[in-house]
């Protein structure tokens, strides 16, 4: 699942095809989860302007030329969003494969992933693709629009929110793992698993603590390293598995910088043993247990 970093690596690519470009025709396959319905969505879009592509967390947002609109998408797990015109093909979510970018999105364009078809009048078509149905597109107003970051997204490393005394107050009163609080988007938007690993290593914090054990100067330090991780990680345009393509078909390069996130019985970088893989809160974890305490 794409994290911060990826998605944003995704609205910078594609923001310089979308924005500007008006909605020429729109169409959706599947209704799964198409809100508030696909025939509604196909004539409120048509000649409509994209203002500006935006993100919160993992969620991307456009802006519209329609007063108070917002399209809204989520790539959950296994969405795509694929903008291709005349021998250009930007993609960014999910791969399916490692071979090659078109086998990455499913194979020619349209095919059997695709939910949802947008052509504009630049001559470019952004397809929306999905293999398992989670991913989402939502038109919603503004008040709605901000409902939805107030209610589900706290905030991201890179913001002035994002303090030691905002960690230090989430933290105090929390028996959960640490690792399982840091991935709470209500709490903090954006992060997830491999980043999660990443910065409690480079903090020297076991995953499995409560968070409320922690110390003032521990929480300085993990606080730190997220924000330089996170930073460092879009710089890098993200990292790279099986299962993700960027919006220019390349593979994020922060893979290289990599300390502990699935590398499960390999040296640790510093001290030589083993790194142990685990669950935490349901998702799978590594670190070092002799570096982190």
């Amino acid at each position: 699942m794409p994290e911060l970093p990826e998605v944003e690596t995704v609205r910078r690519d594609l923001k310089k095809y979308l924005v500007g470009a008006r909605f020429q025709s729109i169409k959706i396959i599947d209704f799964k989860n198409v809100a508030p319905g696909a025939t509604f969505l196909a004539k409120i879009l048509q000649g409509k302007e994209i203002i500006d592509l935006r993100r919160r967390g993992k969620l991307l947002i456009l802006d519209l030329s329609i007063p108070d609109k917002h399209l809204l998408f989520h790539l959950k797990m296994t969405g795509q969003l694929i903008y291709q015109q005349s021998n250009k093909l930007l993609a960014g979510g999910h791969s399916l494969s490692e071979n090659s970018l078109s086998e990455a999105v499913g194979g020619k364009l349209p095919n059997k992933y695709t939910r949802a078809i947008f052509i504009f009048d630049s001559g470019g078509t952004l397809y929306f693709n999905d293999l398992r149905k989670f991913a989402y597109i939502k038109l919603v107003g503004s008040p709605e629009l901000k409902q939805i970051l107030s209610n589900n997204y706290g905030p991201e490393p890179m913001d002035r929110e994002f303090s030691l005394d905002y960690l230090a107050k989430i933290f105090k009163t929390r028996r959960a793992p640490i690792k399982a609080v840091i991935l709470n988007q209500k709490l903090i938007a954006g992060l997830g698993n491999i980043y999660a690993d990443e910065a409690l290593f480079a903090a020297k914090i076991r995953p499995e603590r409560a968070a409320e054990s922690l110390k003032k100067g521990e929480v300085l330090a993990l606080q730190q390293s997220i924000v330089s991780i996170i930073k460092r990680a879009i710089k890098a345009r993200g990292t790279t598995f099986r299962n993700y393509v960027d919006a220019q078909g390349k593979k994020g390069s922060f893979v290289n910088y990599l300390q502990v996130y699935q590398r499960q019985g390999q040296a640790c970088p510093v001290c030589s043993k083993s790194i142990i893989k685990t669950k935490v809160a349901g998702r799978g974890t590594h670190y070092c247990p002799h570096c982190q305490k």
